[in-house]
Parts: C-alpha cells; structure tokens; sequence
C-alpha cells in the first residue's frame, strides 16, 4: 500500500514522483525546452516528454522558470521533483521529465481511438473536463448528455466554468479529465468528485503512463502518448507548436489500470 501523503501536498503529484524515482535515479537530462504551448524534457538516452507550458501563470518578468539552474546535465530525480511543486511552469518541467521517464512503447498499451476502449452507453450523462473537441459530437452521440468545463468565467458557447466540476462529476457515469489537472493540482480533487463514476479517463498529452499512481484513485483509462521522433518535437516546442503539430512525430496510446487492464476488452460497445 501506498504511504501517507504528507498533509497539505498534492496526492497524485507526489505518487508519480515516488512511482518513477527508481528510474531517474539512473539517467540525466539532455534538454529542457520551455514553450508557449508546451515544455519538453530530452534525457540522456534520447527519451522525452512534453506537458503543458500554462503561460498565462509564469511570474516575473523576462525569466520565467525560477528554480535551480542549469537543468541540463542534472539527474533526473532533480527534475522529477518540480512535479510537486505548486509553481506552474515548474511543475509542467517536473511533468514533462515524468513523462520522457514513463512513456515508452510497452505491449500493455492499446491504440485507436479513445471511444473505441471507453464504455459510453445511452444512459450515461458525461463530463469532460477540458475541452477535448475531436471528442465533442462522438460523445454526444453515444451518451445520455455530456457537459463541458472549461476555464471560463462564465457559461458560454456550451461550456460552464471549471469550478462547477467538482459538484458536477458525482452526478456522472462516465469522466473525462484533462492531464493538465496534475500541473495545476486540481486533479486530486477532481478525482475525489470522480469516485463514484464507471469510467475515469486522464487524457491528452500530458498524461503520464503509469497506472500505479492512480490505481487508488480509481482512475480506469490513460490516454497519453509516446515521443518517436524527439528531435522533431523538440522543434515543435520551440517554436511554439501544439498537439497538432506533434501528431506526425508522436503515437497516441491508451493504458488501462489496475484491474481494468486485466480485460480490456470489456469496455468496448
């Protein structure tokens, strides 16, 4: 079992970081690329992940990342532990390393389309949390209603502000949750109000493939994806790119948890 969280830290954060310390432990990061749109970690033997860069909540002035430097060089386990830190763009470094650490092509990954593994039915009222639109009229097809919580300040144009989740997701079958939950530390309670939902999904590109930790918080699906050609998404980040411009250089994949991952196929409909 899982050893007590330390009062007042972030729970999921701090499983990654303990889930993946071994590994760090054994390499050194290459490069660290800080984007608009997102921030890569390189390591040493070539691996490398990308979380979300939250600009709109860098401090200061022309620096941005205010930790230790230089990050080049460093051992992993260094940069692993921004993930908990309560810093935007230090946790999305912290993040991007967990991620050049544990998403890897393993047989235990499936591919396709996320709704190909994920069981929606009729009956099920969905939320998503994070707008995910090439999800969007799938979803609604297949479910009973599906609500959107975006960061706005106010319902509009069919999506309602982040904060009503939390009250929202109890009422829900089915919960779509955005990786970029875990750089910002809403993800804990988010899937705390998740609980009691059939299928919990963490999804996009920052989502760090390791089951274990959030076996306990129920979590049934990973969807995340694994860096092929890292050079190239290097530049990507550089020069201020996105998922749609990492598609070419990158495979989507889908990882179930704990006993889910045992009979994959149950979900299918």
């Amino acid at each position: 079992m899982p050893s007590p969280e330390p009062a007042g830290r972030p729970r999921i954060a701090g499983r990654i970081v303990r889930c993946l310390s071994g590994a760090a432990r054994e390499v050194r990061v290459r490069e660290v690329r800080i984007g608009l749109g997102y921030t890569a970690c390189m390591l040493a033997d070539g691996r490398t992940g990308v979380a979300y860069t939250f600009r709109n909540e860098a401090r200061g002035g022309c620096a941005v990342f205010h930790g230790m430097r230089p990050l080049v060089a460093r051992p992993a386990t260094d940069l692993l532990a921004l993930v908990e830190s309560r810093d935007a763009i230090e946790a999305a470094v912290g993040l991007a390393c967990a991620n050049a650490l544990a998403n890897r092509s393993e047989a235990a990954h499936l591919e396709g389309d996320i709704l190909e593994h994920l069981a929606i039915g009729p009956e099920d009222d969905v939320a998503m949390v994070g707008h995910f639109g090439p999800l969007v009229e799938a979803v609604r097809a297949r479910a009973c209603s599906l609500t959107i919580f975006e960061r706005v300040a106010e319902a509009s144009g069919g999506l309602r502000p982040e904060a009503e989740a939390v009250a929202a997701l109890p009422r829900c079958q089915v919960a779509l949750l955005t990786a970029t939950s875990v750089i910002n530390h809403t993800v804990d309670r988010l899937l705390e109000a998740a609980r009691g939902c059939r299928e919990v999904a963490l999804l996009g590109a920052s989502t760090p493939l390791v089951p274990e930790a959030f076996d306990a918080a129920r979590v049934t699906m990973l969807a995340g994806i694994v860096v092929e050609e890292p050079e190239e998404v290097l530049r990507v980040v550089s020069e201020g790119g996105g998922m749609r411009q990492f598609r070419p250089h990158v495979r989507k994949v889908l990882r179930r948890t704990g006993a889910e991952a045992e009979s994959p196929g149950r979900s299918k409909r």
